[in-house]
């Protein structure tokens, strides 16, 4: 349906509203008075009981009491709390009606988000309402549409008749904040909805004019990932009773970590509620029990939905104990980090230092212990405890649900078979953004195997048609010519040592001639009459990269001519992924020599074992350490809790997490040096950049390579992936494994490659000049007069701006035809 006035839309928009649970009245044209009165209205109508209220309504002066706790509201995250909170507290008059409390405290319930659509819980509308004007120059403003539950301006709905742009309306609820009408009662506004009758984006309150940022303008999806852009299916699916209760109560986060109000997307509501719905409707008598699994795509905000399905059945009382199951600890603090920072009150999350921590909170029937975030392996030792029967009893018999982070690592291992063996009656739920496969099966298994059915999906192809991750810019780099390496495999299976030695023997020239023919053996091995055919690659031994200096000095030279680009001028981070501790040392010792200017760290996991290279492994890792501590003022040592410590520095550095979120260009990492340490699990959007100096497969390319792909700006287009090994069988595993995790969609997760963005350069500087041509503008003189065209320019010379920067970081010039 097409509305060509903005006030027929908005008339269709109420009149559906109303019958999608929106029933409390239609108020019109309000001012901020009028609402006052409203919510005074409805806290009376819903605490009239005697030990609230007692049938006394709120006067004038206990009114003014709670506008003044909303004018103190000083953030997004604090009116998210204090809505959520349930209720709030006033001191009555002292000469007040009501005898029983003059003078006293009361507490009034406010809000309930679990009593939705039902109980004391009032939806009404409301129609252009009038702001008051904040600045004396301004012109007076209305907003189209909001939404109050129990009186409380939760969701404010801007509208915009058929044909244009979505972003028009958002850039209005822009103006508005920046006039400052999002002030006293409208203070509270916890979600913006910018609406066309053809598309829709939703966002949570910013908190700041210079917060807003289209990155988290989201558009709603179906179950399947599907864009849904009607204005009846999102007024239907997103904006009524109980969704919209929903989505303020549960589904909105506000995170203390960074100090910033979230809001779910459309997968992540998917995910976590069909976990919290599975559970409520589990039959705790019956044992294996087997959950499901989530796959949604690294970077996607697997954390918060885990939290999320954790969280609610925790505060519906559907389990005794949630545990937060992580296998390593660099990821078990992040996340536990991330918990605190999502939570209501941090001290609803238990974090456990030892297995004694880890029991005790597990035998504990107290609330606050129900959401705890552990280890793999202390709930493994936990699982084998014989001795301690009777406590291991009250535990095991308890209603415990566990979420696995990460499900397709360790997860395959003996710890999860002992925790599942002993706890015969818990359900388990796994996140992963690659999962196990018959293709790539561990030990026989698959994540169904371990956890049951998928549950939902979000591919990484769905992430990057989305913009929610980035895709990737894929490079090759030998550090060996094809040509060469033919040839010394050639020679080594004829048994020859050179060409001369070949030509004097029948049948070593056979051989030879054979292993140089590309026809018969190409570079990287291939599926022959469904049998594998071995590469000329498949021959090389690891010494050729291990071992041989060359093949170090041409990576290390790559990095180092790439780094000022790449890193945007030491913005960015990068990850040099190595095979083996032994040559992760040895690129660090000659990286800090050859190429001290750029700033070289290393992690892996210290080497105990006494075996001949360990002394090596030993006095290598010593050397790191005491680089960094000079490098960065630290006291680490390779003692176990102050080399968990120095792990933790290295990724709250590389995270720019506290005590590093302004940290100085001086005191960052440029380049960190790993083997395992960082490739999954690891999230920092300032990482951009990932050397692979190893060959990978399946879900460990996809793993690593998503290091570099969360969402930073606008000079971080994509990640950059660049790989030195057995390249042309590298190139076929990365083809495998995004065809197996793209969704059947490999193409999205290819950046454009040059050409291709210098062709696209081109069109978008056509649309600009044709949209100051329509407009009567030669050669850029000055800007359209309509707001409308000014709108437009912003959005195409941002994508120009966009394309360009690409463009650079694939090596773009201007001056170069």
């Amino acid at each position: 349906m097409v509305f060509t006035k903005e006030i027929d839309f908005e008339n269709a928009i109420v009149e559906l509203l109303k019958n999608k649970g929106w029933d409390g009245g239609v108020i019109e044209n309000p001012s901020e008075a009028t609402l006052i009165q409203n919510l005074a209205n409805i806290l009376y109508r819903n605490n009239k009981s005697e030990d609230r209220l007692n049938k006394v309504p709120l006067s004038d002066g206990e009114i003014a009491q709670v506008v003044e706790q909303i004018s103190n509201i000083y953030s997004p995250n604090q009116a998210n709390k204090w809505i959520n909170g349930g209720s709030i507290q006033i001191k009555r008059d002292i000469d007040s009606k009501d005898i029983l409390h003059q003078g006293k405290v009361v507490s009034l319930k406010l809000y309930d988000k679990r009593e939705i659509a039902a109980g004391k819980s009032h939806y009404q509308i409301v129609r252009q309402s009038k702001y008051s004007k904040k600045i004396n120059v301004s012109k007076d403003r209305r907003a189209d549409l909001w939404l109050l539950i129990n009186g409380l301006p939760v969701i404010n709905i801007e509208l915009k008749r058929s044909g244009e742009s979505v972003y028009k309306a958002t850039e209005q609820i822009k103006k508005y904040y920046y006039e400052g009408v999002f002030s006293g009662i409208f203070n509270l506004v916890q979600i913006f909805v910018a609406m066309t009758p053809e598309e829709t984006l939703y966002f949570a309150n910013p908190g700041s004019v210079d917060a807003f940022d289209e990155k988290y303008f989201f558009h709603w999806g179906d179950f399947k990932n599907n864009p849904v852009n009607n204005w009846k299916d999102i007024t239907e699916m997103l904006l009524s009773i109980p969704m919209a209760h929903s989505m303020v109560g549960y589904y909105t986060i506000a995170d203390d970590s960074d100090g910033k109000l979230k809001i779910m997307r459309s997968y992540q509501y998917y995910a976590a509620s069909t976990i919290f719905n599975q559970i409520k409707k589990t039959d705790w008598s019956e044992p294996e029990k087997l959950g499901g699994f989530i796959w949604h795509t690294t970077g996607s905000g697997k954390t918060l939905t885990s939290f999320k399905a954790a969280q609610l059945i925790a505060d519906w009382g559907n389990a005794d104990k949630v545990i937060f199951l992580i296998d390593r600890i660099d990821i078990g603090t992040q996340s536990f980090e991330n918990f605190k920072g999502f939570a209501d009150d941090e001290n609803d999350v238990q974090d456990t230092q030892s297995t004694f921590e880890l029991k005790k909170k597990m035998l504990d029937t107290d609330s606050s212990s129900t959401l705890i975030v552990t280890s793999l392996q202390k709930m493994s030792r936990i699982s084998k405890d014989d001795k301690n029967i009777a406590d291991m009893d009250k535990i095991t018999n308890k209603r415990i649900v566990f979420i696995v982070d990460e499900a397709h690592r360790s997860t395959f291992g003996e710890m999860l078979v002992d925790i599942k063996k002993r706890f015969t009656r818990s359900v388990f739920f796994g996140f992963t953004g690659t999962p196990i496969m018959v293709e790539n099966e561990k030990n026989g298994n698959t994540t169904s195997d371990i956890f049951g059915s998928e549950l939902h999906r979000y591919s990484l192809a769905d992430g990057i048609r989305d913009k929610n991750v980035l895709g990737f810019q894929i490079d090759q780099v030998p550090t060996f010519s094809d040509d060469d390496i033919r040839l010394a495999v050639s020679l080594e299976k004829a048994g020859a040592k050179d060409i001369s030695e070949v030509y004097d023997d029948v049948m070593k020239k056979k051989v030879f001639n054979y292993y140089m023919n590309p026809v018969e053996v190409k570079m990287a091995g291939e599926i022959v009459n469904g049998r594998y055919k071995k590469g000329i690659e498949d021959y090389l031994s690891s010494s050729q990269f291990r071992e041989k200096e060359e093949h170090f000095d041409v990576v290390l030279a790559d990095i180092a001519k790439q780094f000022e680009l790449l890193s945007m001028g030491g913005k960015y981070h990068a990850i040099l992924a190595t095979s083996s501790i032994t040559t992760a040392i040895k690129y660090y010792k000659k990286a800090k020599e050859k190429y001290p200017y750029i700033k070289w760290a290393a992690v892996f996991d210290s080497d105990d074992s006494n075996s001949p290279t360990s002394l090596s492994k030993i006095k290598g890792l010593y050397e790191i350490i005491e680089d960094y501590n000079e490098r960065y003022d630290q006291l680490f040592t390779t003692e176990d809790k102050s080399f968990k410590q120095y792990k933790r520095d290295i990724a709250n550095r590389l995270a720019h997490k506290k005590p590093y979120q302004n940290i100085k260009p001086e005191q960052q990492i440029d380049v960190i040096i790993v083997v395992r340490q960082l490739l999954t699990g690891f999230d920092s959007k300032w990482i951009n950049t990932i050397y692979l100096d190893k060959t990978l497969e399946y879900a460990d390319i996809i793993q690593t390579f998503s290091r570099t792909n969360r969402l930073q700006g606008t000079d971080k287009p994509f990640g950059n992936i660049r790989y030195y090994q057995r390249i042309h069988t590298m190139k076929n595993k990365i083809d495998k494994a995004i065809e197996m995790y793209s969704g059947n969609r490999p193409d999205l997760l290819y950046v454009p490659k040059l050409g291709l963005n210098v062709e696209n350069m081109n069109m978008k500087y056509k649309e600009i000049e044709l949209l100051f041509r329509a407009n009567s503008i030669i050669n850029f003189e000055r800007l359209p007069s309509d707001e409308s065209s000014i709108n437009q320019f912003a959005k195409l010379f941002n994508e120009l701006n966009d394309i360009h920067t690409a463009a650079i970081l694939q090596g773009f010039i201007w001056e170069k035809k």
